[in-house]
């Protein structure tokens, strides 16, 4: 069967090494495709008995990007396999990463007017008035302080899930670098017992067993988790009624490295019954859980 992976997203938000990535995989890619022939690229693909083919459509491609959604949905609606994929990344990473590269916005000679060269800001705004119907419908990925290795971990476990169910995705993250944009439910568990003051645990992680036994031992610990579970077991058959594909839950403390890193532990193991499920940790390399 034809598997279609469409990487979409903001420029510098790192599209080019996903795409990598996934030609890496075995992926049959093509890049910057307008959008009027994605029909005929996927009859010609199915012609050409290819199985597995990424496309790459954003603001550098020509014709209405309006009309993209419409387009996917009625793809799907025909059998297609296809797996979109989202990738953003806050203002401030944008400008720093364009910043470095001394790369010009791809929109910067369209929304030039009177001679008047558009600032990068004013690109990124227009860009994502642009691409926000694809954003809100789609599987998104924050890569603001994600490493390129991290993306393509990142990548690797979501091209391996099937799309049927919702994918449920358990994420931790450290507050003082701000909350994920690809997060659609945020819990907070800063309120709880912080082993960052006991030197013995602050250079280890909640993935290893002396956080876990310490925090293990406080009730509170417990009933949050619990509280979390009970919460999303309870709505996540809504969410899945919701013609939604994906849904990320995001826990967050202050460092991102012991207790969110262990409530989504926690999480995972109690949610083992649903496929496909996904384990991120921003601050470390994600895993997969099959």
């Amino acid at each position: 069967m034809l598997k279609i992976v469409l990487i979409t997203g903001i420029s510098g938000s790192g599209k080019s090494v996903a795409l990598r990535f996934l030609e890496d995989a075995g992926y049959t890619c093509v890049d910057n495709l307008p959008v009027r022939f994605l029909h005929e690229f996927i009859a010609s693909t199915r012609e050409d008995e290819l199985e597995r083919v990424a496309i790459s459509i954003d603001v550098r491609s020509p014709g209405e990007l309006a009309g993209l959604p419409d387009v996917i949905t009625g793809l799907r609606a025909q059998g297609t396999v296809f797996k979109v994929i989202f990738l953003d990344a806050s203002d401030h990473t944008l400008l720093q990463r364009y910043s470095e590269s001394r790369r010009r916005h791809p929109l910067t000679d369209r929304l030039a007017q009177g001679g008047k060269t558009p600032s990068l800001q004013e690109c990124i705004d227009t860009e994502r008035e642009l691409l926000a119907p694809l954003r809100n419908q789609e599987h998104v990925i924050d890569t603001s302080d994600l490493t390129p290795g991290q993306l393509r971990a990142w990548m690797r476990d979501l091209i391996q899930t099937d799309r049927a169910p919702v994918v449920l995705t358990f994420e931790s993250f450290a507050y003082k670098r701000g909350v994920p944009g690809d997060a659609d439910l945020v819990f907070d568990v800063r309120c709880l017992p912080n082993p960052h003051y006991d030197r013995s645990l602050r250079p280890l992680t909640g993935r290893d067993e002396p956080v876990a036994q310490w925090l293990s031992q406080f009730g509170s610990v417990g009933a949050m988790i619990d509280d979390i579970g009970g919460f999303i077991r309870r709505w996540l058959p809504l969410y899945m009624q919701d013609t939604r594909n994906y849904l990320t839950v995001a826990i967050g403390c202050t460092g991102g490295q012991h207790r969110s890193v262990y409530v989504v532990e926690q999480l995972a193991k109690k949610f083992a019954d649903h496929s496909p499920l996904l384990i991120r940790h921003r601050n470390q390399p994600p895993s997969h859980v099959p």
